[in-house]
């Protein structure tokens, strides 16, 4: 299922097999949150900007157009078909994000629907039973991502609920795969680590959710608001407790600092809605740094957003083009810009696989970490 391949200090290079292909890691993630990009990208623009895996959202899927509907389609592989590798996350965070409109028990969680307002309990048998309706090939446990900062008492309390809720995970998901017509009977299952920014708490959960049999882990509740070091210094207290052969996922995470400044802690999977809600906004990335294509210095420039890149947008149009269809409020500009980002975070990916099979990850991440992150000085 995953084999480290070759590291690099504590970066991994490795390859993850699952029913629906073979993923190279270190890998982003494409969220396609109810089975589309957002900005008019399909599941056929997704193979030709080097996506590996796409990620779609349990919480949103359900409310529309129900789970029911995508398994009566044939599953989500074929409801928007797209044939490769997919994760589904667990509908945990969207919930908890919802604040007031939300109890919480040991049993679950009831919550309302922010499309219509009706009262819907979702807990970790009702997760599973979504995510196995979905037919993803990777599906995350249920857990409470909470606040930071929350109270210490309170984040000891939720990590206790978060493994029993894990367990409960495990056997339904268990039963789910073995049922007669199962979606995806080779589903997998990832668990979370929570404990908010509290070192031992993270460590002490990471320790509890190793021993259980899950596929591969993940280290949620961060990138929500906590300085970025907060977050690198939580990654460096869990990784050594994450089983070694097992994938590392870092949920919602993040520039393409982040990521780097991540891999070189041990992560494998990263996905974040980032790439493309920046390119809806006029903020693209290059191999130099971001650009404002909005900026009226772009107004004339005949020159593609990245010379070194290949993706559709680049190979055809202009600076000076893209910033007139985002003046003009054009749909196209939010495709190809949508399109740019993505590409960029694939081929960000690619090139750090790149150095690490040439041993040359260190001198990769000297050369951008930082820089990709901050406004191009030479555009």
């Amino acid at each position: 299922m995953f084999e480290v391949l070759k590291t690099e200090g504590r970066a991994r290079r490795g390859i993850f097999t699952c029913p629906h292909g073979t993923v190279q890691t270190p890998v982003f993630m494409n969220v396609g949150t109810q089975g589309a990009i957002k900005g008019a990208v399909s599941a056929h623009d997704l193979k030709e900007i080097g996506c590996q895996v796409e990620l779609s959202n349990t919480y949103h899927l359900h409310l529309r157009p129900g789970d029911e509907v995508v398994r009566q389609m044939g599953g989500l592989h074929r409801f928007m078909d797209w044939d490769g590798p997919m994760l589904t996350d667990s509908g945990g965070f969207q919930v908890f994000s919802l604040s007031g409109l939300r109890k919480i028990t040991e049993e679950g969680v009831t919550f309302a629907s922010h499309i219509d307002g009706r009262r819907i309990f979702m807990g970790p048998e009702e997760s599973m039973a979504i995510q196995s309706n979905l037919g993803s090939d990777i599906a995350m446990a249920f857990d409470e991502c909470i606040e930071n900062p929350s109270p210490y008492d309170y984040v000891e309390h939720s990590c206790g609920r978060t493994v029993r809720w894990l367990e409960r995970c495990l056997a339904e998901h268990q039963r789910l795969n073995a049922l007669p017509g199962c979606v995806n009977p080779g589903q997998m299952l990832f668990g979370i680590n929570q404990g908010g920014t509290y070192a031992d708490l993270r460590v002490r959960h990471m320790e509890q959710i190793a021993q259980l049999p899950c596929d591969g882990f993940a280290i949620g509740g961060l990138a929500v608001g906590e300085p970025t070091q907060v977050m690198y210094d939580i990654i460096d207290a869990v990784e050594p407790h994450m089983p070694a052969d097992k994938p590392r996922y870092l949920m919602g995470v993040g520039t393409p600092s982040n990521i780097i400044e991540a891999v070189a802690r041990g992560v494998d999977f990263f996905d974040c809605v980032m790439p493309a809600r920046n390119a809806r906004h006029g903020k693209l990335y290059t191999w130099r740094g971001t650009i404002n294509i909005k900026n009226e210095k772009y107004k004339l420039d005949p020159g593609p957003i990245d010379r070194e890149c290949r993706c559709p947008a680049c190979q055809s149009f202009s600076r000076a083009y893209l910033r007139h269809l985002i003046t003009a409020g054009e749909m196209l500009y939010m495709r190809l810009a949508v399109l740019h980002n993505l590409f960029f975070y694939n081929e960000l990916m690619a090139r750090i696989r790149q150095a690490l099979d040439e041993g040359t990850f260190q001198e990769f991440r000297r050369t951008y970490s930082g820089l990709l992150d901050r406004p191009c000085q030479d555009s």
